[in-house]
C-alpha cells in the first residue's frame, strides 16, 4: 500500500521517522511489517497496514507539537489496538516538555486528578502512576494554582528511622525519592528543582514526619502507597487542607511490610471507594509504557 502524508517540513519528516528511521523501523517490529518511505510518500506491506498507516497518521498530529519517541510509537499502537479504547491526546504542558497521553486508562487518570480532591492509582511499575502525577503537580504549580509540592513516600526498607543516615533530611529521604526527582528534573531542570526545594516550594518528607500537619493549597503526592500501615495511610489523607490535591499511588503486589494484609493502600481502597470527590485508577501491564519487554514480564508474572 502507498499513501502520503501531509508533512508540512523535513524537521517534521526526521521527528516521525526517528533518527536513521529508527521510529519506522521500531513500528515495523512491533506491526510486523515492512515500511519505507522517499520524503512524504509511505510504502507499507503486511496485514497490519491499516494499523500502521493509522499510526503514521497520529504521530503526523503528535509530531506538531514535541519529539517523537519509541513511547509515543507505542502509545499510538496501543490506544489503537484498544477496540475500547480513544486515540484523543490529554495534554499536561510543563515549561521544558508538553506530555501527550493516549493510554484510555492513563486519560482517566488524568482527568481523575483534574476532577477530585484525592486520586488513588493502583498498578504496576511503569504505568506512569508517579510520573503523570508529578507532570500534573508541576503544571498546577506553574499555572499559580497551588503554592507548593510536597512528596512523600515510605521508607520501609529503614523503618522509617532515618537517623543513621548521613547527611541532612533530604539526603537521607533521597533515595527513596529518586522516581520522583528524575520526573521533576525532566520538567522543569535540576537547578530550578533545587531552587524550588531551597524555597520549600518542592517540600520532601518521609512519611513519618507528616504527622501534625495540615497542608494547604499543595499538591502532595504519596508514591509507594502499598507500603503504608493502616493507620500510617490514615494519618497521610487527613494532612489534607484547603485548596490541595492528593495523589496516591502504589502497587499492591509489591508490598514490603512485615504483615501485608495490614497495608495502608488496601483497607483504603476497601473503606474509602464510595465517599464523593476521591477516585480510583487501575492500571495493568497494557499500560506499561517502558520497554516492550518490561510489559511481557509484567504479564508473564501476573499469570504465574
Amino acid at each position: 500500500m502507498k499513501f502520503t502524508l501531509d508533512i508540512q517540513s523535513s524537521e517534521q519528516l526526521a521527528n516521525i521517522c526517528g533518527v536513521f528511521d529508527k521510529n519506522l523501523d521500531y513500528i515495523a517490529s512491533n506491526l510486523n511489517i515492512n515500511v519505507s518511505n522517499k520524503g512524504s510518500d509511505f510504502k507499507i506491506k503486511g496485514e497490519n497496514t491499516p494499523l500502521a498507516v493509522s499510526v503514521l497518521q497520529d504521530l503526523l498530529t503528535l509530531s506538531e507539537s514535541k519529539a517523537i519517541d519509541f513511547g509515543d510509537v507505542d502509545l499510538c499502537i496501543q490506544s489503537l489496538n484498544n477496540p475500547n479504547g480513544t486515540t484523543k491526546s490529554v495534554t499536561i504542558k510543563t515549561s521544558r516538555k508538553h506530555i501527550n497521553i493516549r493510554s484510555t486508562n492513563q486519560q482517566k487518570y488524568v482527568n481523575a486528578i483534574i476532577e477530585n480532591d484525592a486520586v488513588f492509582a493502583i498498578g504496576p511499575a511503569g504505568t506512569g502512576k508517579t510520573y503523570l502525577a508529578v507532570a500534573r503537580a508541576v503544571e498546577a504549580l506553574e499555572s499559580s494554582n497551588i503554592k507548593r509540592i510536597v512528596l512523600v513516600r515510605p521508607a520501609v526498607e529503614a523503618g522509617e528511622k532515618l537517623g543513621f543516615l548521613p547527611g541532612d533530611l533530604s539526603e537521607k529521604v533521597d533515595p527513596y525519592l529518586r522516581p520522583i526527582y528524575d520526573a521533576l528534573y525532566e520538567f522543569i531542570g535540576f537547578e530550578r528543582v533545587n531552587r524550588l526545594i531551597e524555597k520549600q516550594v518542592i517540600e520532601v518528607a518521609p512519611l513519618a514526619f507528616m504527622r501534625g500537619r495540615t497542608l494547604n493549597e499543595a499538591y502532595i503526592i504519596l508514591d509507594e502507597a502499598q507500603n503504608t500501615t493502616i493507620p500510617q495511610m490514615k494519618m497521610f489523607l487527613t494532612r489534607m487542607g484547603f485548596g490541595s490535591k492528593m495523589v496516591i499511588t502504589g502497587d499492591i503486589t509489591q508490598i514490603d511490610l512485615p504483615v501485608p494484609n495490614q497495608s495502608g493502600l488496601i483497607d483504603a481502597i476497601k473503606i474509602l471507594h464510595n465517599i464523593e470527590n476521591i477516585a480510583f485508577c487501575n492500571f495493568d501491564a497494557h499500560d506499561v509504557v517502558r520497554h516492550q519487554l518490561v510489559k511481557k514480564i509484567v504479564s508473564a508474572y501476573d499469570q504465574s
